[in-house]
């Protein structure tokens, strides 16, 4: 991609979440041609929703960081997008279905950053990132499908349309989390009451905290650090469930609670 395909590209993308149709695959002459691509177009992305309406951005999502999600996506490798402080609702919210193409919910843990993650020489990694995390959330994220076939979406589109997100609910900050043992912290989420997935904390790259060096590190590279007071999104230890009908939706994390919204 050269010139402003960047743009050209994020600009197509921009449409579904404006109230257009769902996207189709672009053409190839605008098309993020690999992952640095993709997350070139995302920025530019972010451009067009802020002066659109959507206001900033206050989180970020990693996608593809566990098994169950690499499986249902067909990729091998974490991805990352943002998400803006208007679609952040806070433990229990009621939300209209007809505000997304095809709504999804997932069950994560969120982490809020209490420093700004600078360069300092060495990469970050899941030691030294723990210790600059202030709070733990019990987290659903909210998707959107707004795609006519995602799965002929190559991983770069996705990237560049902040893979799926679509919002965040997030629980009560847990200030008090560090005897807790993350890899096997067990977490679930129901629909209308019954379990539709489980996991653990050791699903999410071996460590959430692994996850989250892992995008502290990209996000550096890319010039554009995670700063303090910004939460992740670490990944989905379930499998996404998309709804076509009013449900209720509750994620809970043992030891860090629970959080939930209901679709009307």
């Amino acid at each position: 991609m050269i010139g402003d395909s960047h743009s050209s590209a994020a600009l197509k993308l921009s449409w579904a979440r404006l109230g257009g149709e769902k996207t189709a695959p672009l053409p190839d002459d605008v098309s993020p041609t690999d992952i640095k691509d993709g997350y070139k177009t995302q920025h530019e992305l972010h451009k067009i929703l802020m002066e659109a309406g959507y206001g900033p951005l206050g989180g970020h999502k990693i996608g593809c960081t566990t098994p169950v999600m690499q499986e249902y996506l067909g990729i091998d490798h974490p991805c990352a997008g943002r998400i803006f402080t208007a679609t952040i609702h806070p433990t229990s919210v009621h939300l209209p279905l007809d505000a997304y193409h095809r709504v999804g919910v997932e069950c994560e843990i969120a982490a809020k950053i209490g420093a700004d993650l600078l360069g300092g020489g060495s990469a970050w990694t899941a030691e030294t990132v723990r210790e600059t995390v202030t709070a733990l959330y019990p987290a659903i994220e909210i998707v959107d499908d707004r795609y006519v076939d995602f799965r002929s979406m190559p991983a770069a589109t996705l990237i560049a349309d902040d893979f799926f997100n679509a919002g965040a609910v997030l629980g009560a900050p847990v200030t008090e989390w560090r005897d807790l043992d993350l890899l096997s912290l067990p977490g679930r989420m129901s629909v209308d009451g019954e379990v539709v997935g489980e996991g653990k904390g050791a699903d999410i790259l071996g460590d959430p905290m692994a996850a989250l060096a892992w995008l502290a590190n990209l996000r550096l590279e890319q010039g554009r650090p995670l700063m303090s007071g910004e939460f992740v999104l670490l990944g989905s230890i379930v499998k996404t469930v998309h709804l076509d009908q009013p449900a209720a939706v509750s994620a809970e994390i043992d030891g860090l609670g629970t959080v939930s919204v209901q679709f009307y």
